[in-house]
């Protein structure tokens, strides 16, 4: 009898002792699957904050921009008024301020203009304007007319009005360009815009016309860093480059009503799609659709039909108008062909001397043809991505910009980082176990029940789980934790 009650004694003895160790066990695993916890929300933390920090850093040219677009208005608007006050107040000094708002180098005899270093002061005074109007224009009556109209959110208002302002400039300028072609020479006669040359002076209008379309391509220098990214940036951002550069170069060697003629088939197909684009922010599917068809076929007539067909008058019909050779002198007053002065110092004399050396050839002309066509294969990839949008409003599909944002896929970039850190689950660490599995090896004596090793965090063992830093090692939180 004292034998059977000392073995049932030595029994529940054992028992509280495995009980007391699996409750100790489980408070220890709480512990430690708490404090997991804790470094799993500060590693889902840090991770998208360096998410963010990645994708948003801005470097010098970002921050410029963003101090531009900030004080955009005013800056544009004390710049103006200081001009405007130093004109009116100082007379001395008008035989200055006059060049920013009044044409240079006017010939009374001809009744026209030369051109001229002095109309650069023209073109930054236009530069000014159109960013302070495109600011004032588009917060204080575009973004409250989409708001009017049910644009839902800020950014489709923004998207709304960075267009509307393209349609407003265009539905101005593209008329007036045609007013100007309309009384022209070389509407339906090619071979007209090379007659005369070097044809040294122009009309006032021409020459306002050409100097404002300069002075809104390099304001678009600007715009394109103040709007979201688009996937095509620097095909766009090279387009502008080449595009200025030919109006410039046009400029100087007396080639404006080439440049006259293209900057108006480019318009006109800048007219439909910033139009399109506004009606599909406002709700309008289906004229947007109707809109998005006009414009895909004033594409191809423009910039793909009309455009090559002046690319071709510059390769076939230059060489059978314009004689070689280099010119100089006033118009009226032109000697010349002759032989070039030296090897490359006369490619630079347009634009130092109004009347000085101004010479064309093969080169030269093969120079203004490659960047007219290196344009042209610019050209060829948006249409490429236009007839994707094509193709999904044949199928049904409403017609969407696929020149999506950089600034969406940022922010669905840190989306998904965020689902990946929510979606990490830990291996569970209570399991249900028997008292007897248990593995207690660990634990070799009371002293050390509350010590823990650089490999353990328990004295309890259980397969498949490691200490706390290979297990955030496994989900890729280990570091700066």
């Amino acid at each position: 009898m004292h034998t059977m009650s000392d073995d049932t004694s030595a029994t529940t003895a054992s028992s509280d002792i495995k009980l007391e160790d699996a409750q100790e066990w489980t408070q220890q695993n709480g512990e430690l699957r708490a404090t997991i916890q804790q470094d799993l929300d500060l590693c889902h933390s840090a991770g998208l904050s360096s998410v963010r920090k990645t994708k948003k850093d801005d470097g010098p040219l970002e921050i410029f921009c963003g101090w531009i677009v900030e004080h955009q208005i005013g800056l544009a608007v004390n710049l103006l008024m200081l001009l405007s006050l130093t004109h009116l107040c100082f007379p001395r000094a008008r035989r200055h301020t006059r060049k920013f708002f009044e044409l240079s180098y006017y010939n009374p005899q001809s009744g026209e203009y030369c051109a001229g270093w002095n109309d650069a002061w023209m073109v930054f005074f236009w530069i000014v304007v159109f960013t302070g109007l495109r600011a004032a224009v588009m917060d204080y009556i575009l973004s409250p007319f989409a708001k009017y109209y049910g644009v839902d959110t800020k950014k489709n208002r923004t998207r709304f009005a960075e267009q509307a302002w393209l349609l407003v400039f265009y539905s101005v300028f593209w008329p007036l360009g045609m007013h100007i072609l309309y009384h022209s020479d070389y509407m339906f006669n090619l071979k007209n815009l090379w007659t005369n040359w070097p044809n040294r002076e122009m009309g006032g209008i021409s020459k306002w016309y050409i100097l404002v379309q300069y002075a809104f391509w390099l304001q678009q220098f600007l715009v394109i860093h103040i709007e979201a990214r688009r996937k095509d940036h620097w095909q766009m951002f090279t387009h502008h480059i080449v595009t200025t550069a030919l109006i410039f170069c046009a400029y100087g060697y007396h080639q404006t009503k080439v440049a006259h003629l293209i900057l108006c088939i480019m318009d006109i197909v800048d007219l439909f799609l910033p139009l399109a684009k506004c009606l599909k922010y406002m709700g309008f599917t289906w004229i947007c659709d109707v809109i998005f068809g006009v414009f895909l076929v004033t594409w191809v007539l423009a910039r793909h039909v009309s455009y090559l067909m002046i690319c071709y008058s510059v390769w076939s019909d230059i060489p059978a108008t314009i004689d070689y050779g280099c010119y100089s002198g006033r118009k009226g007053a032109v000697k010349g062909p002759f032989p070039a002065p030296d090897k490359f110092g006369h490619l630079l004399q347009p634009f130092r001397d109004p009347e000085g050396v101004v010479c064309f050839n093969h080169e030269i002309k093969w120079a203004f043809l490659s960047a007219l066509l290196f344009l042209q294969g610019i050209t060829i990839m948006w249409f490429a991505m236009i007839m994707r949008v094509a193709i999904k409003v044949l199928r049904g599909a409403s017609a969407d910009d696929v020149r999506s944002d950089d600034e969406e896929e940022e922010e669905h970039e840190i989306i998904n980082e965020k689902h990946a850190f929510n979606e990490v689950e830990l291996p569970p660490l209570e399991e249900e176990v028997g008292v007897e599995a248990i593995n207690l090896k660990g634990r070799t004596s009371n002293a050390s029940r509350y010590r823990k090793s650089a490999t353990s965090a328990t004295g309890v063992s259980l397969p498949g789980h490691s200490d706390r830093k290979e297990l955030l090692g496994r989900i890729g939180c280990d570091k700066g934790v």
